[in-house]
């Protein structure tokens, strides 16, 4: 039963994140966290993460911007790693809290969606960004949508931000997951947990997918800044009570 719930909840999570433009592994933690103490949850909820994501990639393959993947890689790897080592020593709570208070302001940033572009965005904006962004990935387990704002202000369509965000989750969760297994945090006993988000959430890139491409950029927006306060809120809430 408790495999067949992880199944069920990568399927949900996955789904939603995929016409949400991310928020999947941030929807799952407090699910994860109801099942293993909080420094067990970044391993389970990445190793789950890496193992959905070729599903999205293969998916949304043509829609790869790999000019951003290129510029944000290098800076991610180096913060996934130092953030995968410290993240049994360090305390980033008010990190995760101004990460959420940034979330929940997007929807007056961008206008309830009535606003395309809310600050300007460059190219080499992405290497610092992704080595931050993934430091606090490692610590937290999942920044939710905090990225979405950065990709949305460059220019990028829908396609393209599910597309770009998956290729460099995949490839930055090879450093995390390495990382944490050398550390000794990730062990044999939570793979099949993984594994079974990493079914469920192929499962949902799919139907995800599907309900994407009848979707407008318009409808878009607003489902991504809905994910992006949802993501803060939980991200607060989740602080508040102590995870």
């Amino acid at each position: 039963m408790d495999y067949f719930l992880f199944v069920l909840a990568g399927i949900i999570a996955f789904t939603i994140s995929t016409i949400a433009g991310g928020g999947g592994a941030l929807l799952l933690v407090p699910m994860v966290g109801s099942f293993f103490s909080m420094n067990l949850v970044p391993p389970v909820v990445q190793l789950g993460n890496f193992l959905g994501r070729p599903t999205r990639v293969i998916l949304f393959r043509k829609f790869i911007r790999w000019d951003i993947v290129k510029v944000y890689l290098p800076a991610a790897w180096v913060g996934a790693f130092f953030g995968a080592w410290l993240f049994a020593h360090l305390d980033l709570r008010w990190v995760q809290a101004l990460i959420g208070i940034f979330l929940i302001t997007t929807i007056f940033q961008y206008r309830f969606g009535r606003k395309s572009r809310s600050f300007p965005m460059q190219l080499w904006m992405f290497a610092p960004l992704g080595g931050l962004v993934c430091f606090v990935s490692s610590v937290v387990g999942a920044t939710g949508a905090v990225l979405n704002p950065f990709y949305m202000n460059f220019g990028v369509s829908k396609e393209e931000l599910v597309a770009t965000k998956a290729v460099n989750s995949f490839l930055v969760a090879i450093v995390q997951l390495s990382t944490y297994g050398f550390f000794g945090v990730l062990t044999a006993d939570l793979w099949p947990y993984g594994l079974c988000i990493g079914l469920g959430a192929a499962f949902g890139n799919v139907i995800g997918k599907r309900w994407l491409a009848h979707m407008s950029e318009e409808r878009f927006m607003q489902w991504v800044i809905a994910m992006m306060v949802i993501s803060g809120v939980v991200m607060l809430v989740k602080l508040y009570f102590g995870g």
